[in-house]
C-alpha cells in the first residue's frame, strides 16, 4: 500500500493532462489519502480543471485532498516526492507556427519545427526560463523531490534541470509505443494482430491516433520491445516474444521491408542505412536528420514529412477544453476517463512513494552509464527499473557508432541551446544553430538567430541585457 504523499502539477489546466494523468492519478487506490496539488498560471483553465477534480475525487471515492494555486510557489511546501510538470509557453499552436515561418524567411525550411532544428532551439528557449524558475523554487524548498517532466522538447528541458539545478529529474513520453504498433503492423500476419484499415503513418493525427491505439493494444502485451537512445531519436535494440522468448528482430527486419514503401519512408531508409530501427516515426525522426532541408531536392516531399496541422489542433485543443468543462460542470460523464494513461507519472509516484517494483519501458535520466557511448550526464532514454529508492536505468551497452555519433551531435546542440538559454549568450547561440543539422550557413544561422531574439523578445530578457 503506497503511503500518503504530496502531488504538485504544474500546468495542470492543460487539456491533456486535464483528460489523462489526473485522471489517472484520481483512480488509483494506492494514493488515498494523498494531497495533489493543482498548479495552473490561468485561473480560468486552472478552475476548470479543480473543479473536474473535485468531481473525480467525489464520485470515484479517490480520497485525496485537492489544492489550487497560480503560482507553484504556494504549492510546494510539503512537496517532498513529486513535481509533476506539463507546462507550456503559449499559444503553442501560433508559436510553433512562427517557429516554422521565421527560418523560412531566409531559405531555410525546416522538416517539423518541433523539438529538433531552429524550431526546437526557439522552442526551448521559451520554456526554459520557466522550468529553471521552478527548479530553483524546488532547491529552496523540496530539494529531494522528483522533477517528473512532460514538457517538450524533452532533452533540452531534461538537460536544463540535470546541469543547471540540484534537483533531480525523470523526463516521460509515450512514443516508444509508435516503435511498437510499426513493429505490430510489421508481424501482423505472425502474430495473429488485427491491423485496422486506414492506417497511413505514425503522424499525429487526429484520424490515425485512434488506429494507433487498436494496433498498441493488441502487441504491448505480446512483445517485449527494449529501446534506447535520445527522447524522440531512439533506437530498438531487441524484440522478444513474451510468450516463447524468441528474438523476432529478424523476421521484423525482413517484414518491415515488405510493407509498402510508401509507408514511413524515412525510417524505412534510415533503417536500411544503419542496421537499427528508429522508434519515434518520420515525424519525429526527421527533426534531428541532416538530410531532410535542401531546397532543390525537397526531401520533405520525397518522404512525405508533413508538417503539424496547428490550425486543426488548436481546434482540437479548444474542443478538449470546452468538453473538460462540460465534465467539471456535469454536462458529460466520466466513462471516458476511466481508462487513460497517465504515461508513467503514476507508476513513478505509486512505485516510489510505495517501495514497489516497477519496469518502464522508456524514461530519460542523466546517463551515468547506461549508453556507454554517450556522455556521461547527457540526458538519454532507456528502460528504467522504479521503486522505493528511485528511478534506476537499466544498462544497455554501447549503440552501433554511426547511430552514436547522430546521437552526441544532438547532445551537443541540446546542450549548447540551454547553457545560452540560461547565461542569455548569443555566442552559445549562435554556436547550437551552427552545430544544427538543419543549419548549412553561417550568415543564414546569423539571420535565423536575430529574427527569433527579437520575435520573442519578451520571452528572453536575459539576451537584451
Amino acid at each position: 500500500m503506497t503511503l500518503p504523499t504530496k502531488i504538485v502539477v504544474i500546468g495542470a489546466g492543460s487539456a491533456s493532462f486535464g483528460e489523462n494523468t489526473l485522471a489517472a492519478l484520481l483512480r488509483s487506490r494506492k494514493l488515498r489519502g494523498s494531497t495533489l496539488a493543482l498548479v495552473d498560471r490561468n485561473p480560468e483553465t486552472l478552475d476548470v480543471v479543480r473543479r473536474l477534480a473535485e468531481r473525480l475525487n467525489r464520485e470515484w471515492d479517490a480520497g485525496l485532498t485537492l489544492t489550487s494555486h497560480t503560482d507553484h510557489r504556494d504549492a510546494l511546501d510539503d512537496a517532498t516526492q513529486f513535481v509533476v510538470s506539463a507546462i507550456e509557453v503559449g499559444a503553442r499552436e501560433g508559436l510553433w507556427r512562427r517557429d516554422f515561418e521565421i527560418p523560412l524567411q531566409f531559405g531555410v525550411r525546416q522538416p517539423y519545427a518541433e523539438n529538433g532544428g531552429p524550431g526546437g532551439f526557439a522552442h526551448a528557449l521559451r520554456n526554459i526560463g520557466p522550468v529553471l524558475n521552478i527548479v530553483r523554487d524546488m532547491e529552496q524548498v523540496c530539494p529531494q523531490a522528483w522533477f517528473i517532466n512532460y514538457t517538450n522538447p524533452m532533452i533540452r528541458i531534461c538537460d536544463l534541470v540535470n546541469r543547471h539545478s540540484r534537483i533531480r529529474a525523470v523526463g516521460l513520453c509515450h512514443q516508444i509505443f509508435i516503435g511498437y504498433v510499426m513493429v505490430g503492423i510489421a508481424l501482423a500476419k505472425d502474430l495473429g494482430i488485427e491491423v485496422p484499415e486506414g492506417i497511413v503513418g505514425m503522424h499525429a493525427d487526429i484520424t490515425q491516433i485512434p488506429l494507433h491505439e487498436r494496433v498498441k493494444e493488441q502487441i504491448v502485451p505480446r512483445l517485449d520491445i527494449r529501446a534506447a537512445g535520445l527522447n524522440h531519436f531512439s533506437w530498438i535494440l531487441s524484440i522478444c516474444d513474451r510468450q516463447t522468448g524468441e528474438d523476432l528482430y529478424p523476421l521484423f527486419r525482413r517484414r518491415f521491408f515488405e510493407l509498402d514503401p510508401a509507408f514511413e519512408p524515412l525510417t524505412r531508409r534510415v533503417f536500411e542505412a544503419f542496421g537499427l530501427f528508429p522508434v519515434p516515426g518520420d515525424t519525429h525522426l526527421c527533426e534531428y536528420l541532416p538530410w531532410l532541408t535542401d531546397p532543390v531536392t525537397k526531401p520533405w516531399e520525397k518522404y512525405n514529412i508533413r508538417l503539424y496541422d496547428w490550425d486543426m489542433m488548436a481546434a482540437v485543443r479548444e474542443f478538449q477544453h470546452e468538453r473538460l468543462q462540460r465534465m467539471a460542470d456535469g454536462e458529460l460523464t466520466l466513462e471516458s476517463l476511466e481508462e487513460t494513461d497517465s504515461e508513467g507519472a503514476l507508476e513513478m509516484i505509486e512505485n516510489v512513494a510505495g517501495a514497489g517494483t516497477h519496469y518502464h519501458l522508456a524514461a530519460n535520466l542523466p546517463n551515468a552509464g547506461q549508453i556507454a557511448n554517450l556522455p556521461l550526464g547527457a540526458p538519454v532514454e532507456t528502460p528504467v527499473v522504479v521503486d522505493g529508492a528511485g528511478i534506476h536505468p537499466v544498462h544497455v551497452g554501447s549503440l552501433p557508432e554511426p547511430v552514436a555519433e547522430l546521437l552526441r551531435r544532438e547532445i551537443t546542440v541540446a546542450q549548447l541551446c540551454v547553457d545560452a538559454a540560461v547565461e542569455g549568450s548569443r555566442e552559445k547561440a549562435l554556436q547550437c544553430l551552427l552545430l544544427d543539422p538543419v543549419i548549412t550557413d553561417i550568415e543564414t544561422a546569423k539571420s535565423v538567430l536575430d529574427a527569433y531574439l527579437t520575435e520573442y523578445k519578451a520571452y528572453l530578457p536575459q539576451f537584451w541585457k
